[in-house]
């Protein structure tokens, strides 16, 4: 069965920094050949990735990933119908949402205790992980709640109803839901298989975390009172490394996640290449913001594969397994990354037959990236994002 899958490679140098830490504050990292590299967990570049969707893409195409979902819902019901007070929309809200995806909404009990004999509201009810829904999935909620108004409990417990909401929070998904996915917990009928992949971003050489130590002047301290130390003293671990970042996309599954949410006045097409244009230009321009104040490590890829393939979705990271070493008299490990990459594309895709019918373009920067030039057409960003949108487009087409 012939598939439509998109890669992309990536090699990316960053400067001093800390992308992505763990519970410590250290620089994540990973073993991997042997030694210890840096890493950068999918999760991280995954949601700078869908935080860039915003600049690329209308708001009605994208969703809300919040455990306070009710007040979201609430908001648009209060614009449906003005006459509803904030109490009863949260009341009408938490129903809905608990009708259509199972998961029990109330008021946290923490905040709920700390409310007892306050003067004021109560708190907004809230669920009790993430829920992500669509723009236009929130918009259906919210006439479905406007439509119950004054019908009772029952309401909400009809079949019917229950089936509408259903459909409505399982339809008309928004592009980072049909990308990334979504579990809900409480109503796996509704939960959405991601079409991308992406993996943890690793240094493709041997990484040690450092740390650096840090004052801070007090501008107000009286300096006659002999007060001459620092106001505040600290540390912050970080990391320099070249990393070999990979993502995949099932053309196929997102072009079904987004099936229920065409619109009926453009092509079929357009909004799988829409989608896949934002995905391609977001996750290869976005940055994880961990430290990003301290650090001011703003890089973009020093190189780009892309591929689109007809058959399964395949990871070089392999290229790397024995680390790049940096040359003792120039240093630096881009260039033996570009090379070790570029030798060992062409020895998979012979060996395993998948070379054929794979179209392949290549963005690189400067002469330590010469290598990669002869594994595909060389573009610029623009010109890259727009070639995969129109393969996919001829792909999907049946062309």
């Amino acid at each position: 069965m012939t598939r439509t899958i998109l890669e992309l490679h990536v090699l990316q140098t960053v400067p001093p920094s800390c992308l992505n830490r763990d519970d410590t504050g250290t620089p994540k990292t990973a073993l991997y050949g042997g030694v210890r590299r840096a890493r950068v967990s999918s999760q991280a570049w995954k949601r700078a990735t869908r935080r860039s969707f915003h600049d690329l893409l209308d708001p009605s195409e994208l969703g809300v990933r919040t455990r306070r979902v009710a007040e979201l819902l609430a908001e648009r019901i209060c614009k449906l119908d003005g006459s509803i007070e904030q109490a009863e929309a949260w009341a009408l809200a938490a129903e809905t949402i608990q009708t259509a995806t199972g998961s029990k909404i109330e008021a946290p009990k923490r905040r709920a205790e700390a409310a007892k004999g306050k003067s004021g509201p109560e708190p907004a009810p809230e669920s009790k992980y993430l829920m992500f829904l669509s723009a236009r999935q929130l918009d259906g909620l919210a006439e479905l709640a406007v439509k119950g108004r004054g019908a009772g409990k029952e309401y909400f417990k009809d079949k019917v109803t229950k089936d509408r909401a259903k459909q409505i929070a399982n339809s008309r998904h928004s592009v980072d839901i049909a990308l990334f996915g979504r579990m809900v917990a409480d109503g796996a009928d509704i939960n959405v298989d991601a079409a991308a992949q992406v993996a943890h971003a690793l240094s493709v050489h041997r990484v040690e975390n450092e740390a650096d130590y840090y004052t801070a002047v007090d501008d107000y301290k009286n300096r006659e009172a002999d007060d001459l130390g620092a106001g505040m003293i600290g540390t912050v671990e970080f990391n320099s490394a070249t990393l070999y970042r990979y993502a995949a996309v099932d053309v196929d599954l997102l072009r079904r996640n987004l099936g229920m949410g065409l619109r009926e006045d453009e092509p079929i097409t357009e909004p799988v290449r829409r989608a896949i244009e934002a995905f391609v230009q977001c996750f290869l321009t976005s940055l994880p913001t961990g430290k990003i104040n301290t650090f001011g490590n703003h890089t973009l890829p020093d190189a780009v594969v892309a591929k689109v393939r007809s058959s399964r979705p395949v990871s070089f990271v392999a290229a790397f397994e024995e680390p790049c070493r940096a040359d003792p008299e120039t240093g630096g490990h881009l260039r033996q990354a570009s090379e070790a990459l570029a030798s060992y594309v062409p020895e998979v895709e012979r060996a395993y037959g998948v070379a054929k019918d794979t179209p392949t373009w290549v963005l690189r920067v400067g002469k330590n990236t010469e290598a990669l030039s002869g594994l595909g057409i060389e573009l610029s960003l623009p010109e890259l994002v727009t070639a995969i949108g129109t393969e996919i487009v001829r792909r999907q087409d049946g062309a």
